[in-house]
């Protein structure tokens, strides 16, 4: 799904047929001038998402913006100032706003995370538990906070969970016929919840294997099992505090769902400066 449609189908949802309140209130030519600001500290993502929000409702809106994606932005500071139609700046306002401060959270929890272990080879990755519809910017916007990307979808990657081993005939027959039938330029991942799985993902020659709520010892243990031959996720159970352990233990990657589906989006006002 691109923007646009998101755009498209987020304005449809809020204003449908007519929003009563501005249509009713507002002159149709008035023009007005706001402000977003910063109402709390965070990594901002997602700028070029709240212009086509107004621009799609008055492509004559001028949009004047002070802070790029991914600058850390304090509590009062300005990030941008819209110009156009008061009834385009008071239809869209609400849905730029959801979308500037959801993007705008996810990029300063991951920020907060990348951090976290920045001394470390190891990097935070995204995984699918995101927003219905919203994968794309969600994704993009852990990208901004310093963050990398899992797979987009079912479609671009061979990811073998706990389910596909019991359906395919364990993890040996589903390795193997996965190698066979998916292109050659597709690594293909294998979860796994102890060693004994490890060993037998490694025999499949699975290109990466993904540490199923493992304990941090277990997960230096299957480091030194490895020994380079297949890239390690850690996922499952991953919090802030447990971060640096889990990076100590050697794992390429540590992936949190939590980047995007329980995040606080960032606190960000717009207000109408005057009215002409």
């Amino acid at each position: 799904m691109n923007i646009d449609t998101i755009i498209k189908q987020a304005l449809q949802e809020d204003i449908g047929r007519q929003d009563i309140t501005t249509f009713n209130l507002v002159p149709a030519d008035q023009q007005a001038r706001g402000m977003l600001v910063a109402k709390a500290e965070g990594i901002i993502a997602g700028t070029g998402v709240y212009q086509a929000v107004f621009r799609y409702l008055d492509p004559a809106v001028q949009c004047q913006t002070f802070i790029t994606d991914g600058q850390m932005v304090q509590y009062g500071d300005r990030i941008a100032e819209i110009s156009g139609k008061t009834t385009a700046l008071l239809g869209g306002e609400r849905v730029a706003l959801n979308l500037l401060q959801r993007l705008s959270g996810i990029a300063t929890r991951t920020r907060k995370m990348a951090d976290k272990i920045q001394n470390y080879p190891a990097r935070i990755i995204d995984t699918r538990k995101t927003t219905p519809g919203l994968r794309e910017l969600e994704k993009y916007a852990v990208r901004i906070g310093g963050g990398r990307n899992h797979r987009f979808g079912l479609y671009d990657g061979v990811m073998i969970k706990d389910n596909h081993i019991v359906a395919g005939g364990g993890i040996l027959n589903a390795v193997r016929t996965l190698r066979r039938a998916a292109p050659i330029t597709v690594k293909i991942e294998v979860e796994v919840e102890n060693l004994e799985q490890l060993n037998l993902a490694l025999e499949a020659g699975a290109d990466i294997i993904m540490l199923d709520n493992m304990d941090t010892p277990t997960m230096r243990k299957a480091v030194e099992l490895v020994a380079g031959r297949a890239l390690l996720e850690a996922s499952g159970g991953i919090t802030e505090d447990r971060l640096e352990e889990v990076a100590r233990s050697g794992v390429d990657f540590i992936s949190v769902g939590a980047l995007t589906h329980s995040i606080q989006s960032l606190d960000i006002s717009f207000d109408l400066l005057e009215v002409y």
